[in-house]
């Protein structure tokens, strides 16, 4: 094969692949890919602080669910928003949130993104675009689109993003929130991260449409179904949404079906899901299935990969000590960066 047919057929292949393959860099995959190690071992950092007694009260992981975030958030800027849940440490991260200030913030300390105020289900970074997770479930939803409304009136090329849970599809603010968006045409994405349960229950159990996107019909909006553990078909999904939003035609729901492999919160002892369910979605990693998937496209070689892992095994590292070293709030401050309503 001469070197034209080589191109040829190289630009054959490249035209075959997912849109996330085709327009994200070789570079902006590999920072895909540390972002979603940097996800799995800062919760794993995050549960082994717990059970040790470093950090307090309760946490929710997203251990299993890193392709959603991760590929989500790929075609975004820093002048998107998302609205996040109580699973959003991947969200943080994936919008390029600093470990350093997230476990600060875990552990209480001054240095964290609300002064160790918040803790793990508050966490904001508004410099880049983070509007903050929220312990109220469907929380986000109306919020979001009150962020896309404002870019709408302002003439901005952003788009809001929504995270939400499959628990979410069946609050009030859920129908409301996607009625509004629709009937003013708002740049914002919804984005329902179905790992299958709301705490125990089963969506087969809670919801009676078989799949949360099939909603999406009810408010004249495109409603996308994607394998949330394929980071390509997830952000493939998500660049056609932002697209879609930025050209004025309003919102998108995306459903991504995924797991969460760790119990509801810490408290969770998983006694509603066997061992084999478990094990079955493990088998699916989003981690390794997008590893592989780079170095079989030729985007990453396995040395590359390893580097990858140490280097986000080192900013973890870095980041833990960060926060155990940093300084407690002041008790005197108790009521400062506070607001009651």
């Amino acid at each position: 094969m001469d070197l034209m047919e080589k191109a040829m057929s190289s630009a054959e292949v490249r035209a075959n692949l997912p849109e996330a393959y085709r327009r994200l860099s070789p570079d902006q995959l590999k920072q895909a890919l540390k972002k979603m190690h940097l996800i799995r071992l800062f919760e794993e950092g995050a549960e082994d602080s717990y059970q040790r007694g470093l950090t307090y009260g309760t946490m929710h992981l997203s251990i299993g669910q890193e392709a959603s975030a991760v590929g989500i958030c790929a075609p975004l800027t820093d002048a998107d928003t998302i609205t996040s849940t109580h699973r959003g440490h991947g969200h943080c991260i994936a919008k390029g949130a600093d470990p350093k200030k997230m476990f600060a913030e875990f552990f209480g300390k001054e240095t964290g993104y609300c002064r160790g105020r918040g803790g793990s289900m508050h966490i904001a970074d508004v410099k880049t675009g983070n509007l903050g997770a929220n312990g109220i479930v469907g929380g986000g939803l109306p919020i979001a689109v009150g962020a896309a409304l404002s870019m709408k009136l302002q003439g901005k090329d952003s788009v809001s993003i929504c995270f939400f849970g499959d628990g979410a599809n069946n609050e009030g603010a859920f129908h409301e929130a996607l009625n509004m968006a629709s009937v003013w045409k708002l740049p914002v994405v919804f984005v329902c991260e179905n790992n299958q349960y709301g705490m125990s229950t089963s969506t087969e159990r809670s919801t009676a449409v078989k799949n949360v996107a099939d909603r999406a019909v009810a408010y004249s909006m495109p409603g996308v179904i994607v394998d949330g553990n394929d980071f390509a078909a997830v952000a493939s999904a998500s660049m056609a949404a932002v697209d879609r939003a930025k050209r004025g035609e309003g919102p998108t729901l995306i459903e991504c079906k995924t797991y969460r492999t760790r119990g509801h919160s810490r408290s969770d002892r998983n006694r509603y899901r066997t061992k084999e369910e478990i094990e079955a979605w493990v088998q699916r990693d989003p981690i390794p299935r997008f590893e592989q998937e780079l170095i079989g496209l030729g985007f990453l070689t396995a040395a590359e990969a390893e580097e990858i892992r140490a280097a986000a095994a080192a900013e973890i590292d870095e980041a833990y000590e960060f926060a155990k070293a940093s300084p407690s709030p002041d008790p005197a401050d108790v009521t400062r960066f506070v607001t009651t309503v």
